[in-house]
């Protein structure tokens, strides 16, 4: 189901709720019930529920945004130091060249073909990935510079291939979901009791108060699907993206 489905149906859920309990209430209340008698407690706990709670969803939305920020820095670190690898190489004989950018190439294919599905559909890297990126290590570790100009390229080529590993480490720890299942309870518990807050107000049935009711309800549904979005960096809406592997090896696809 698409997501932005998904949302129309979680918002106009919530909309129907907040509509249906309204009419209930108000046809079950007494004759005698009048809604100005609300105790001020009510008002003032319901405003300092609803502050506290935007203050949560925003602090959630903000942790979220900045696990996805980060995912993304991870892409582009391991993208960057694979292409210096590839670029830096030159400077070696033309075989031990050439296999080193092949195998290069053999990763960042693999990644931007299989193991970006892999991480979206199961929440992980792959063993393949791993082995060919030790390939890579093992490639540029293995050979013996000839040359004191070979030698001063060895260091930095071990550094660049370092940096792309701790890239992929990163970017394995950043798969699957970034909120804990507590958070959630509490985020959608918060929800729960911010919109029941609503009728503690004794709402009337004006279509004033309801359409207020309803959009109320729904931004809520809304902000909770944001950041359920944004929840898994590389698997839902607003992922972290290839693109840095695109760009820096555009001969590969993907």
């Amino acid at each position: 189901m698409p997501e932005w489905l998904v949302l129309t149906l979680a918002m106009l859920a919530a909309c129907a709720v907040v509509v249906v309990i309204t009419l209930v209430r108000h046809r079950t209340a007494p004759q005698d019930e009048d809604p100005s008698e609300t105790p001020d407690v009510i008002e003032y706990m319901t405003m300092w529920i609803g502050v506290v709670y935007a203050i949560v969803l925003g602090l959630a939305i903000a942790g979220v945004w900045e696990a996805r920020s980060a995912a993304q820095d991870h892409v582009q670190a391991e993208a960057v130091a694979l292409h210096e690898v590839s670029e830096r190489v030159r400077v070696y004989p033309a075989d031990v060249r050439d296999r080193i950018r092949d195998d290069v190439n053999a990763y960042v294919g693999h990644v931007v073909t299989k193991e970006w599905q892999h991480m979206s559909e199961h929440g992980a890297v792959t063993e393949r990935g791993a082995e060919l990126l030790q390939r890579v290590r093992e490639d540029v570790t293995d050979y013996e510079p000839k040359t004191d100009f070979e030698a001063q390229a060895y260091q930095p080529l071990l550094d660049q291939v370092t940096a792309a590993d701790q890239a992929r480490n990163a970017r394995a720890n950043s798969t699957g979901d970034t909120m804990p299942g507590v958070v959630w309870f509490g985020l959608l518990a918060g929800g729960v009791v911010t919109i029941g807050m609503v009728f503690a107000l004794q709402i009337r049935r004006t279509t004033r108060e309801l359409i207020l009711a309803g959009l109320f309800s729904a931004l809520i549904a809304f902000l909770l699907f944001l950041i359920w979005d944004f929840d898994d960096p590389y698997s839902r809406g607003v992922t972290a993206s290839m693109e840095p592997f695109r760009a820096l090896f555009p001969h590969l696809g993907g």
